[in-house]
């Protein structure tokens, strides 16, 4: 006798821990740069550099790379920049069953400032938030039939369970030059930059997958012209792709994330030696998980007339998938210049990033409350300072409608700020449009009992022998043909058999008559 099994991978959470780091360091203004009058803006990236795991600890090692934007009265061209790093070397504790598994880091920037010590000092403070995880894949055995001599009788039952199929990372690579048009002058040195990712679509082929996206592009940058000597460019670049991914198939469910792991923007001189061209080269890093829904027969009861069979049982915890899709919302809102800075004359570039604070079950789905971080930059009114900047947060409250999700139902909710698009209304105030993307995939957790061995033994013959061979039974409540069967050592068939029932139905108060099965003593 054979208990056939059956694998079912599943993915789970092992363990998770967070830590918030704060940087702060003093940075001298390098002697080939003019003196410092005022910060106009600054930007900030965290690189992660390696990762150790040890002893239940994980060791992070990486930097923020900073660009600060500055105005300086010294130079005929007044617009200038400032970059550098801040290197950070920090323990994380872990439980230590996670400590030899892979570790996923992820960063959010949650905040970013910098001060004017003096003309030739900066400060520059930061708050950093590393995120770790640690997810395990695993094979859970289930029996969902068995092999052996015919009089063994079993029932199973059909579940449906999500089964994660793939679990990788993997990158894709996107390169592209552009061509400064004929009106913007040579470039003599880039000032300030932005690449964004947006609009990420992905779908699922025959071991593979397609990507479509849009980059968006901007630089300001000192220009060799006597009458603009800074200019900027901002463009958008479609762009698409494959990705080998054996084993998904059309009738899967993606969950495909983007992180943009490295950018680079270099200028190069052109067909006529010029400094027009603009070389691109963007890596992202995918983590790319495909799910694929399943509805297995597992094995609820076995037993045998002519044996003693006792199932090994033990509790399985399986995931299914209640919904994954991306809730896209239109916000809208004005900020206005402060007192102490220059009106607007003309918008150069703005961009944001969405922080979400809160995610709050509710009956309707998740209310999901966050902020987004707008960041504008533009030229002034003040001739004195003709280039300035504008910050501001607008708050958002928005309801993702989940169905049927369970009080202990697991989710994820990655927002991406798809379109951003600003307007001034006169030179004190901005209308903001943007368009977030809540990418949301909700679980909930199903507990199984499942069949995983069967112990195998001998019957009691003088239990059997002290049993009559023809009992009269009436129904009660709750009774099946197959527990009654069991019980008397017979089988559902023979029940039927006997009693001439066209199916195995049966109701309170119903009158049978069981014939213990005389091979079952002998």
């Amino acid at each position: 006798m054979e208990l056939i099994k059956k694998n079912i991978h599943m993915n789970k959470l092992k363990c998770k821990s967070t830590m918030q780091l704060t940087l702060d360091d003093d940075f001298n203004v390098p002697d080939i740069k003019p003196d410092v009058d005022r910060i106009i803006t600054q930007q900030g990236e965290v690189k992660i550099n390696e990762i150790n795991a040890m002893n239940g600890k994980l060791m992070v090692k990486g930097e923020l790379d900073f660009n600060i934007l500055y105005f300086s009265q010294e130079d005929e061209k007044p617009i200038h920049n400032i970059t550098g790093q801040i290197p950070f070397d920090e323990v994380i504790n872990m439980e230590d069953t996670c400590t030899d598994d892979e570790p996923i880091v992820k960063w959010e920037l949650e905040d970013l400032s910098t001060g004017l010590i003096n003309s030739r000092k900066l400060s520059v403070k930061s708050i950093v938030r590393l995120n770790v995880s640690v997810e395990e894949l695993y094979d859970d055995e289930t029996g969902v039939m068995v092999e052996g001599p015919e009089d063994v009788q079993y029932i199973s039952k059909k579940i449906e369970i999500t089964d994660i199929s793939i679990n990788k990372k993997d990158t894709f690579r996107i390169k592209d030059e552009i061509l400064l048009p004929t009106n913007k002058g040579n470039v003599v040195s880039v000032l300030y930059s932005d690449i964004h990712i947006s609009n990420m679509e992905v779908r699922l082929l025959e071991d593979k997958f397609t990507i479509n996206g849009l980059m968006s592009v901007f630089i300001l940058y000192s220009s060799d012209s006597e009458e603009s000597p800074m200019e900027y460019y901002e463009t958008e670049i479609p762009f698409g792709g494959t990705v080998d991914c054996n084993g998904c198939n059309e009738d899967m469910i993606e969950d495909i994330t983007f992180r943009v792991l490295n950018k680079n923007l270099e200028i190069k001189p052109d067909s006529d030696g010029e400094e027009r061209v603009i070389d691109l080269e963007v890596i992202l890093e995918m983590a790319i998980k495909v799910y694929d829904i399943q509805e297995p027969e597992i094995l609820c009861d076995v037993y045998s007339p002519s044996r003693e069979i006792t199932p090994v049982i033990q509790n399985a915890v399986y995931e299914n998938l209640v919904v994954k899709n991306n809730s896209k919302y239109r916000i809208a809102d004005r900020i206005r210049v402060s007192d102490n800075q220059p009106n607007i004359l003309q918008i150069c570039h703005s961009e944001g990033s969405i922080k979400i604070d809160d995610i709050i079950k509710s009956d309707q789905g998740l209310q999901v409350e966050g902020i987004i971080d707008i960041n504008l930059l533009y030229i002034s009114e003040d001739d004195s300072m003709p280039l300035s900047s504008l910050n501001g947060a607008i708050p958002f409250t928005q309801i993702i409608e989940v169905k049927g999700m369970d009080e202990d139902g697991s989710f994820e909710v990655r927002p991406n700020l798809d379109q951003l698009s600003v307007m001034m209304l006169d030179g004190e105030e901005i209308e903001v449009k943007a368009v977030i993307n809540l990418n949301t995939i909700v679980f909930n957790k199903i507990i199984e009992p499942i069949i995983t061995d069967l112990e195998i033994a001998d019957l009691d013959i003088e239990k059997l022998q002290a049993m009559p061979g023809l009992i009269g039974y009436i129904v009660k409540k709750d009774d099946t043909l197959w527990n009654i069967a069991k019980k008397y050592y017979t089988t559902v068939d023979t029940i039927m058999e006997i009693n001439d029932l066209e199916d195995d139905s049966i109701k309170e108060g119903d009158k049978l008559i069981i014939m213990k099965r005389v091979d079952a003593i002998t």
